[in-house]
């Protein structure tokens, strides 16, 4: 009878022991994970770099110059129209770009909606009244730098007989020889709204959306030089 309760005692202290080292093995914290190694920084991008315009007047290229209109159409649509024939100058003061000043004239006879039937009912009474009214012109008021080649520039815009203030995000492009024409050369793009119901051409709104995105892009080239002695 002792040699059982030997051996069951034997067996059952074997068998706390083992449990005990099972509770310790699950106790125990698991083995810290290897972090993953850092992914290398992204190199940022290169600031771009300033764009030297010389000063002077440049007069604007029709034919590199569009004036395009966007707006919402009932919320199916969005429709642009483009400015055709614009003119202008740009008067570039590179030492003080903030007195530098712009004027553009647009003939309202240029309007193009991509649709004859559409140009005459945007060139009607009803909108433009082109024959009332045969120019839109826009004169800055103020031009201040936004950021490397980059500007803000504010100013009237004159569209059907109302002069309301207008401002643009101005991104210059590129500036310096033009490779065909061989005279200095800059070009810009331009972003900015209006509210077509301040220039009286509300019809249809808020159906028709009263807020107009204008989108602008110009190329403009110094004249040339007069040639010695040909004027006296």
């Amino acid at each position: 009878m002792s040699r059982k309760i030997l051996t069951a005692t034997v067996l059952s202290a074997a068998l706390v022991v083992g449990l005990a080292a099972c509770r310790q093995q699950a106790a125990a914290p698991a083995a810290a994970a290897t972090p993953a190694p850092a992914a290398a920084a992204q190199p940022a991008e290169p600031a771009p770099a300033a764009i030297n315009i010389a000063s002077g007047t440049y007069k604007m290229d029709p034919a590199h110059t569009m004036v395009l209109a966007q707006w919402n159409h009932m919320g199916f649509s969005n429709p642009t129209a483009n400015f055709e024939g614009v003119s202008g100058t740009i008067t570039w003061d590179a030492g003080n770009p903030s007195a530098s000043k712009v004027s553009v004239e647009i003939p309202m006879s240029g309007l193009r909606a991509f649709s004859a039937d559409f140009d005459k009912h945007l060139s009607g009474t009803d909108f433009f009244d082109v024959a009332k009214f045969p120019d839109a012109r826009f004169q800055s008021t103020s031009v201040t730098p936004a950021g490397t080649n980059r500007y803000t520039v504010v100013g009237d815009l004159t569209l059907k007989g109302i002069t309301k203030p207008v401002t643009l995000d101005v991104t210059v492009n590129g500036a310096g020889e033009h490779p065909m024409m061989k005279l200095q050369a800059v070009g810009f793009d331009a972003t900015g709204t209006i509210k077509r119901s301040d220039f009286d051409l509300g019809m249809y709104a808020p159906a028709v959306s009263d807020d107009v995105k204008l989108r602008i892009t110009t190329e403009a080239m110094m004249e040339a030089p007069a040639a010695a002695g040909a004027a006296k």
